[in-house]
């Protein structure tokens, strides 16, 4: 089921399924700014990534000497929340632990996630309880897609892929970001260098023609999808997630995605103990974690 929210400057639309965002319309001008899916190339929107970020190598995790199968990206984007709060401006949902999830993954939890928007801006908050007995690990991430370029059919102008960048605003004008490789089953810890210019990262299909571009968060926090025609713009901030992966698909599509990530795909060489993985999470019994981030238009 979809549930609208809206105030004086935009609208968004989530759905109970995956408690995923699925429209964020400025009403201004009738703009859309998410991805709306479609199969020809990627058919979701922004979907939650829990209790993995990325891929496992061999799709496998090793929990107390147990194997467990997991695909990309985890579950929850693919099951039923249940909308527990709603207010004018605000959206919270709820997913726990069941016999299906527990075959895969082996911790008792709660899943919250909120939306509340304020004038140009929504924020996404992510609150994980540990209602296991023991230790329980994992990952979360966000994955919003947004249309590139951004549609605006009041306009006349055409815009190009190549008219966009990203700004990473609170970076140095030559930064060099250290990116990691993304490989068939794994990511390389052997970093290339992505050099700025005046904060600037210009972006074309040939961007992702070798998948996403993974960096850790140091100092990033912020960045703006923006280009060179206009002033639109999409800002995405979050200081709370320790790596940001930048994604499209290298077939044309007319997406691209800015991901903020509580975790990491596994390293090619880790040893698949879930416990040891580079960027994992853990919460003691009853523990709780909380994240945000904000997306601002």
């Amino acid at each position: 089921m979809k549930y609208t929210i809206k105030n004086k400057y935009f609208k968004i639309e989530v759905d109970s399924f995956g408690a995923e965002l699925k429209s964020l319309k400025k009403l201004e001008n009738d703009t859309e700014y998410l991805w709306q899916g479609d199969k020809k190339y990627w058919n979701r929107s922004s979907p939650v990534l829990f209790p993995i970020v990325g891929k496992l190598l061999d799709d496998e995790y090793i929990y107390k000497n147990k194997s467990y199968k997991m695909s990309q990206h985890g579950f929850a984007r693919d099951k039923e929340f249940i909308l527990i709060a709603k207010g004018e401006n605000f959206l919270m949902f709820l997913q726990e632990s069941d016999s299906e999830t527990l075959k895969v993954y082996p911790f008792a939890y709660k899943l919250f996630i909120s939306y509340e928007i304020k004038e140009c801006e929504v924020k996404i908050s992510y609150e994980v309880v540990n209602k296991s007995n023991e230790m329980m690990f994992f990952s979360i991430g966000a994955h919003p897609a947004f249309n590139w370029p951004i549609e605006n059919i009041n306009e006349k102008i055409e815009e190009k892929k190549d008219d966009y960048y990203f700004e990473f605003y609170n970076l140095d004008d030559d930064k060099i970001l250290k990116a990691f490789p993304l490989l068939e089953n794994g990511i390389s810890s052997k970093t290339i260098d992505i050099k700025l210019d005046r904060k600037r990262l210009n972006i074309s299909e040939d961007t992702f023609k070798k998948d996403a571009l993974i960096f850790k968060n140091e100092n990033i926090n912020s960045i703006k999808l923006r280009n060179y025609r206009n002033n639109k713009s999409i800002e995405v901030c979050f200081s709370d997630f320790a790596y940001l992966g930048l994604w499209s698909k290298p077939n044309g599509a007319p997406f691209v995605c800015i991901e903020p990530w509580c975790g990491i795909a596994d390293f090619i060489s880790h040893n698949k103990k879930i416990k040891e993985k580079i960027g994992i999470n853990s919460l003691e019994k009853d523990g709780v974690f909380s994240s945000s981030y904000i997306i601002k238009i």
